[in-house]
């Protein structure tokens, strides 16, 4: 065999084998498309970026305008960012702790923020 195929997503065998367009595990019958997998696992086929989506599935890029979807505490600041506040021009980042958007927020500046916290406007 000259290409590795993936394991099966719904028993993880690694019996899988090719039946037209398809991919199919031998073991428990699931039938599904390479190209479906590839974007179940987040990544756009052709590339090895990360898609990056926002609460509700929208799949956000660079220069977005977001709106946060929960009120948001911010270590020394007394109130925090409220929901609704929009947030102009961000950046999609690798960043620390699962936080992959780069921002700046008015009153608040600089800061980073959760994809599952916003929404695209």
């Amino acid at each position: 065999m000259t290409d590795h195929l993936p394991p099966c997503p719904e028993c993880s065998s690694a019996y899988t084998y090719e039946m037209g367009a398809l991919l199919v595990c031998p073991e428990c019958g699931h039938e599904w498309s390479p190209a479906a997998a590839d974007t179940a696992a987040g990544t756009v086929a052709g590339s090895d970026s990360k898609v990056i989506r926002d609460s509700v599935g929208n799949v956000l890029a660079d220069g977005d305008t977001v709106t946060v979807v929960k009120t948001l505490k911010v270590k020394g600041s007394p109130t925090g960012i409220k929901a609704g506040t929009k947030v102009r021009g961000i950046r999609l980042v690798d960043g620390v702790d699962g936080h992959d958007i780069d921002c700046r927020i008015d009153g608040f500046g600089s800061m980073q923020l959760k994809s599952s916290v916003v929404k695209k406007a």
